[in-house]
């Protein structure tokens, strides 16, 4: 390198580090300002969470539910907490007062929100699971990656100490070959929707505006807010709701990504005549190498395997380490190794999720977040796998490198359909 461009190269390189450290600066003389999109469920809160954070702001809240958007801007009032409001998201994106959004909209709405955030150059919390689709999960890491930026997934579980200590013992090999992992949500608290009819939207709701790219449809008390979950248009019932987080540590615990093959059988058990369309009775085998990972869920009943609800665990040939958001402990195989005590949870997962992603942000560090978009959408996808087969009703092969089934007709699974003059990002 001649002087005169090593001189230039210098000047710039001291420049760009100026650039940083100011940018840093800036973020600790300041809060990080928060924006929320869809504010009614996870959306508040994770808003709630992260307000338990100094370093924190609100400035901006999105919902096409006027209603709800007038009852957060009380609630947030009454801690002096004043904000602007949108029906939009992207007139949202639009507020230069706004450095991060939290995405909480219906799981339809992820991937188009979370794109057009990142290219508007906000920092991005979106909920789980990513996207409804494969190829939408696919198309939110090509657009985080770049742009290169700090997009953190809810799976909060991933923040929280015990499911970390929990791994570290898979890992230690105590537990012998493990040739079966189960994991599971069972859901009675939750019974299945009966059929409502058809009516016309609220006044206070733009209705054309939460159904954005899903099939127009009537407008219908079952479709809307929580019970959203339960329609293949706009998410994919218990198993991308809770599959994402139980299923993610039974990847995490047996350090795997794609399955050779997956089945899956169900139905709508409970209520054959009820009003839902993703099925609340599901089993699903994940085949992999030398063992097998299995889910399975029910609406309405509570008798998980190992009397818990909702959990994960790893079954080895001398002991099974059983896993869920309460704590872990081992049940040995005989006398093969001592038995583990309950290991009861120590932290708040959420809100520790939360500091991390700030952290992230303050320090400019998407490599520090415990749950970034690769992972998100790693997960989403895996539990898609899953509802693909249901839906399919045949056993298929998954080709990871083509990333794409052997089955032709199971591929037409692999990508949601846009409506109402929307199209998939670029």
């Amino acid at each position: 390198m001649d002087r005169k461009k090593f001189i230039t190269n210098t000047v710039l390189l001291a420049a760009s580090i100026t650039s940083w450290g100011a940018f840093a600066q800036s973020y600790t003389a300041k809060a990080v300002r928060v924006g929320v999109i869809g504010i009614h469920g996870m959306g508040w809160s994770n808003l709630k969470a992260i307000l338990r954070d100094s370093r924190v702001q609100c400035t901006a809240l999105c919902d096409v539910d006027k209603e709800v958007l007038a009852q957060r801007v009380a609630e947030l009032a009454t801690q002096n907490i004043n904000v602007t409001t949108y029906t939009d998201y992207k007139e949202l994106l639009k507020d230069a007062n706004v450095d991060a959004v939290i995405i909480g909209t219906p799981d339809h709405w992820h991937c188009l929100q979370m794109v057009d955030a990142v290219h508007a150059g906000k920092h991005v919390y979106v909920e789980k699971p990513i996207g409804n689709s494969i190829v939408e999960c696919e198309i939110m890491v090509a657009a985080a990656q770049s742009r290169n930026a700090i997009v953190q997934v809810g799976q909060w579980q991933r923040s929280q100490q015990h499911f970390k200590d929990a791994v570290d013992f898979v890992h230690s090999g105590k537990l012998g070959k493990i040739r079966q992992v189960k994991a599971w949500s069972y859901v009675g608290w939750k019974t299945p929707i009966t059929k409502k009819p058809d009516a016309i939207a609220p006044s206070y709701v733009d209705y054309e505006k939460w159904l954005g790219p899903a099939e127009k449809r009537a407008f219908n008390p079952n479709r809307f807010h929580f019970e959203f979950r339960w329609f293949w248009d706009y998410a994919g019932g218990l198993m991308t709701d809770w599959g994402v987080h139980m299923l993610d540590y039974a990847l995490l615990g047996m350090k795997v990504s794609d399955p050779v093959s997956v089945i899956a059988a169900g139905g709508k058990f409970a209520a054959p005549d009820g009003a839902s369309e993703t099925p609340d009775t599901l089993t699903a085998v994940y085949e992999f190498e030398d063992f097998n990972i299995q889910w399975e869920h029910t609406v309405g009943i509570s008798g998980g395997p190992y009397s818990r609800d909702h959990g994960v665990a790893f079954v080895g040939d001398n002991g099974t380490l059983v896993l869920n958001r309460a704590g872990w402990e081992v049940i040995p195989e005989g006398d093969r190794m001592p038995a583990v005590v309950f290991q009861k949870a120590v932290d708040d997962g959420l809100n520790k999720h939360m500091v991390n992603f700030v952290d992230a942000i303050v320090q400019q560090k998407p490599q520090i977040l415990n749950a970034p978009i690769e992972a998100g959408a790693h997960i989403a996808i895996f539990a898609q796998l899953g509802n693909i087969a249901y839906r399919s009703g045949q056993k298929l092969y998954w080709d990871k490198h083509k990333r794409k089934f052997t089955d032709k007709q199971a591929n037409k699974l692999l990508a949601t359909r846009y409506h109402n003059g929307y199209s998939l990002p670029k």
